[in-house]
Formats: C-alpha cells, sequence, structure tokens
C-alpha cells in the first residue's frame, strides 16, 4: 500500500514539473533578448490573507517574483508563511516556497501551475486531541484558472495532492486573488 502512495505522488510531482518545463522551454523559444533588459521583465507580488472570528485567527504572507518571458508564459518562485490559532484547541505555524508557471492564452484567462513545498508545525490542545504536536513536510500541486484585469488575477486553483489528514487547507479546492506589480 505504502509503495503503491508514493508512486502516485510521484507521478503526480513529475507532471507538476513537466508542466513547468514546458511553460519554461516554450517561452525562452520566443524570447528576444534585444527587445528588453531582465529586470523589464521581472515582477513582484503575491498575497495576504487574514481570517478571524470568534477566538480563531489565521494570517499569510506570500511573497512571489515572476520573470515574464512573453506576453504569454511567465514562471517564479515564492515564499509561504502562515500562523493559525483556535484559542484551548491549536496553533499552526507554515513555512515554505513555491515554484510559479503561468500561462496567459488570452489577455484575461490565466492558466496556473503552482507547486509548493510546506513545512507544518501543529501543537494541538491535549484536552481536544491525542496527538499534541504534528510536525512534517506536506508537498501541494496546485493547477488553477483565473480572470486577468491588469495587475490582478481572480481564481480558483485545485490541489491534486491533496492529502485530508495532511493538508492545511480543509479543502482541495482553493479561491485565489493575485497582485503583480
Amino acid at each position: 500500500m505504502m509503495i503503491k502512495l508514493h508512486t502516485k505522488l510521484s507521478n503526480k510531482i513529475i507532471v507538476c514539473i513537466i508542466l513547468t518545463l514546458v511553460f519554461s522551454n516554450t517561452s525562452l523559444a520566443q524570447y528576444d533578448s534585444n527587445k528588453s533588459s531582465f529586470w523589464e521583465n521581472v515582477q513582484f507580488g503575491g498575497g495576504l490573507g487574514l481570517n478571524f472570528g470568534d477566538g480563531f485567527f489565521s494570517g499569510a504572507i506570500a511573497p512571489a517574483t515572476l520573470y515574464r518571458y512573453n506576453a504569454y508564459v511567465s514562471t517564479g518562485v515564492g515564499l509561504n508563511f502562515q500562523y493559525s490559532s483556535e484559542r484551548d484547541v491549536f496553533k499552526s505555524t507554515v513555512i515554505g516556497g513555491s515554484i510559479i508557471g503561468l500561462f496567459n492564452p488570452y489577455p484575461e484567462l490565466q492558466i496556473s501551475t503552482e507547486f509548493e513545498q510546506l513545512y507544518v508545525d501543529r501543537d494541538f490542545d491535549e484536552q481536544f486531541v491525542a496527538n499534541v504536536d504534528d510536525n512534517y513536510w506536506y508537498p501541494a500541486l496546485f493547477l488553477g484558472a483565473g480572470y486577468r484585469s491588469g495587475n490582478v488575477t481572480f481564481g480558483v486553483r485545485y490541489d491534486i495532492l491533496y492529502d485530508e489528514d495532511k493538508s492545511i487547507q480543509n479543502q482541495a479546492w482553493m479561491p485565489f486573488v493575485r497582485f503583480w506589480f
């Protein structure tokens, strides 16, 4: 059973790497270095998150950098930090990085791949959960689509490596908003 699970996970990671390389290689062949310099094609951005309620708090920051090869293809890297807590139940800190591939077949449509590798540190209150401390690495592979308007993209993404027991999210589908400058 364990070998079968590792094989499925390995196949999904290979698909992510292939998609990112296809996006990168397609754009590299089309890039003309005479038209612009490196820094004119670099974009910075990412996202911020804040969620709170009765005794619950969650905050996230995810800065990222992209390189725009042309009007259609961009690749980049990002960092992730998230802190969550629920009064007298748990505290969670998540730190990691990501590799991003974006494809814009039309100016308003953005298709994305994003591989995240996250370190999760969860501490549960003993009276609610038997396993008090939980520390592990969690991979996430998102495929997404969104509507782009200027420097902002609104969309939804799906984690094809989603594991109900280990994921920091409560489901595989996740809405997103991306900002790039």
